[in-house]
């Protein structure tokens, strides 16, 4: 078998060897392919560099120049003002100024040389430019007179001009070898130029034109790949998966209504639609059902339940925690206590012999019913006659356990939910083989929930005192700490936990929650919270989801800098779920400026789907995701934050060669087999045609 040349270990380049072969590892660059599809971090324009001379306002220039002095200063109404000068030729000079972004100053070091670009305008005699791009230029970017610049992200022992050598040497051997698979007709279609011509384009590029035109083929391709492969996925679970079909009559409908004490939502009915369409149908339902924090998507999730209940199969809900488990099942059995419905929860806690019958029990389809953490998913537990699986939380979950229920000729259906609404992007990559139902509407009663970052001493006092006169006046609190106990006081539950009860909530009754404790009490100290025991409920993270005590009104978040943006989201919707007005306080002692950036977002935001959108930018998908998660992403080029407008059109263009069979055709065989190499073991593709 001949070997493929874009596999040839990089040292076996003329010009690199084994020791710049060992700083490539560490780039993660081991192959000629490698090097190809390492997209430059940046490029430099320097062929269009406009000297001082000739600046006019109106257009966009780009100037090149000296940091010479920088400076920053308050205006009126609490605002900011920070300027950079730059001396760019002899006695010549342009400011850049930025308005409320003080930190921009600490991208600066005095001297070094670096790229503005942006309008000019004349002030006081000297041309300014407001908010320019920056861009700083490396020691051997400063030297250089012109041409497009490709930077690449570089390591300790590596320099720029060593890396733009091998890169330009790989190119110019390498790239006119690369195959294209994508049909020229379909090139021609969608305006793409040719893969070879890409790849030179993006590390060799004549122009800003020509590298923009590389780099979005590139980048289009990566994405298109997966979203086939997700088409794929799609189709083959439609088409082969066969499931039974569950019928919500009109009586069935009615019962399941009489058992709700309240009627649902337009959200809710639209959800409702759309999951009973899915059951009907006779193919396996694999739905996302996106909601934002207090929705009511557990409502919808109990009607899909009951559905399949009535209809004669097995239904079962499981979540990521046994707090959440409890919650759940708590919430069923209130809503079914005169109902016929066999029903079980079943966790981790379980004594051998309450396992084993609820064992028999599900395997015997007894049960009809029944609520768990991960235990849902063990080897010993196999169900008669299961019809629908609910996974809760799903960011929690990955591909791989969500698939530990499909087996056998009929799957059973599969609800996948969320209340951390996920940024459009991540939805179409993660868990784009799923259909999507979205809940944006909250109950009515719902308000939003005044949020506010505590940052100095005098207004963590003024917090405390507004706290303790609500607490007196019949409400709660949850006060939520990062970790269990550690050395910083406001980061351990424990000690916030003793302190509280002898300094800010001396007098109140003070209860402590976290996830190491041992199940009974874990539930003792939420029932004499939900109860009105405790007036104030320290705890970790465990209340995050699914926990509802109408009567908490107040959350304090110690340290809220350690905490996503989704994350404080969820946390803050634990409270306002009565009657009363709810209250988020974000104590921090951070003054870094991404964490007020995000701490500022959640108060600007009331949504969730807004919230997640911030996050994203913020954050980027891989902290988003978690690292396991963004694992399942193997992405070439692709950026999903900063690619979202080029991830739209790959899906519709992909959707369409799938749904359509297109992609079927010989001519897409090339293509059909990258996406099987690069992500068939992933999806699980083999046979999905």
């Amino acid at each position: 078998m001949t070997q493929d040349p874009l596999q040839t270990p990089i040292q076996f380049v003329a010009g690199v060897g084994p020791k710049r072969a060992e700083l490539l590892e560490k780039l993660e660059l081991r192959t000629v392919a490698d090097i190809l599809y390492r997209l430059p971090r940046d490029v430099l324009d320097l062929t269009q560099v406009t000297p001082v001379d000739q600046l006019t306002e109106g257009p966009v220039h780009t100037v090149r120049g000296k940091v010479l002095d920088r400076e920053s200063r308050e205006l009126a109404n609490r605002k900011t003002l920070s300027a950079v000068l730059l001396e760019c030729g002899h006695k010549e000079f342009v400011r850049g100024v930025w308005f409320n972004q003080p930190w921009m100053l600490h991208k600066f070091r005095d001297y070094e040389m670096v790229l503005f670009s942006g309008k000019c305008k004349q002030f006081k005699g000297r041309w300014e430019m407001s908010h320019p791009r920056v861009q700083v230029l490396d020691a051997d970017d400063a030297t250089a007179h012109g041409g497009m610049l490709p930077r690449y992200s570089l390591t300790d022992g590596l320099k720029m001009h060593e890396m733009r050598r091998i890169v330009r040497k790989v190119v110019e051997e390498f790239a006119p070898l690369v195959p294209d698979p994508l049909p020229e007709s379909y090139r021609k279609q969608e305006k793409l130029i040719g893969l070879s011509e890409a790849i030179q384009a993006v590390h060799l590029p004549a122009n800003p034109e020509h590298y923009a035109a590389g780099r979005f083929r590139l980048i289009f391709d990566d994405l298109l790949e997966f979203q086939l492969a997700l088409g794929l996925r799609r189709r083959a679970w439609k088409l082969r998966n066969r499931a039974p079909g569950l019928v919500a009559s009109a009586k069935v409908d009615a019962r399941i209504r009489r058992l709700l004490p309240f009627s649902l939502t337009n959200g809710q009915e639209q959800a409702v639609r759309e999951i009973c369409a899915d059951l009907e149908s006779g193919h396996a339902m694999h739905r996302l059902l996106q909601a934002d924090v207090g929705a009511g998507k557990t409502v919808v999730a109990i009607y899909a339940m009951l559905v399949t209940v009535a209809a004669g199969y097995q239904a079962a809900l499981m979540t990521p925690t046994e707090l959440l488990a409890t919650q759940h099942w708590q919430t069923l059995d209130r809503l079914l206590a005169n109902s016929r419905v066999q029903r079980a929860l079943l966790t981790g806690d379980l004594t051998a012999a309450q396992r084993r019958i609820t064992l028999a029990g599900v395997n015997s389809g007894e049960l009809q019913l029944v609520v768990g953490t991960q235990a849902l998913i063990q080897k010993d537990v196999a169900f008669g006659k299961l019809g629908l699986i609910v996974i809760d939380e799903q960011h929690k979950f990955g591909v791989v356990q969500r698939a530990k229920f499909a087996g056998g000729d009929s799957l059973p259906h599969t609800l996948v939910m969320t209340a951390t609404p996920i940024p459009r992007s991540l939805c179409l990559t993660q868990f784009g083989d799923l259909d999507l139902s979205v809940m944006k509407e909250l109950p009515p009663g719902r308000q939003k929930i005044w949020t506010s970052r505590v940052l100095t001493e005098a207004t963590r006092k003024k917090a405390w005192q507004f706290i303790r006169e609500k607490l007196k006046a019949g409400r709660q609190a949850y006060i939520v700490c990062p970790r269990i106990e550690g050395t910083e006081a406001d980061a351990s539950a424990l000690e916030t936990f003793q302190r509280l009860s002898t300094h800010e909530l001396a007098g109140f009754r003070v209860g402590l929650l976290h996830g190491q404790m041992p199940p009974a009490e874990k539930a003792a100290a939420m029932d004499a919270f939900r109860a009105g025991e405790t007036q104030a409920l320290v705890s970790t993270t465990v209340v995050e989801v699914g926990v509802d005590v109408p009567n908490a009104t107040l959350m304090l978040i110690q340290q809220a800098e350690r905490f996503g943006l989704s994350q404080l989201h969820q946390l803050r919707g634990r409270v306002g779920r009565g009657q009363f007005q709810g209250y988020c306080f974000l104590f921090t002692g951070t003054a870094e400026d991404d964490a007020l950036e995000r701490l500022q977002a959640l108060e600007k935001h009331a949504s969730g789907f807004d919230v997640a959108e911030a996050d994203f930018q913020i954050r980027g998908p891989g902290d988003i995701l978690g690292t396991r998660q963004h694992g399942e992403l193997p992405l070439r080029v692709a950026d999903l934050a900063r690619d979202q407008d080029v991830l739209l059109l790959a899906r519709t263009s992909a959707f369409q060669l799938v749904d359509s069979g297109t992609f079927d055709s010989p001519e897409f065989a090339p293509l059909k087999q990258q996406v099987l190499t690069r992500f068939g073991q992933l999806f699980d593709l083999a046979g999905s045609g």
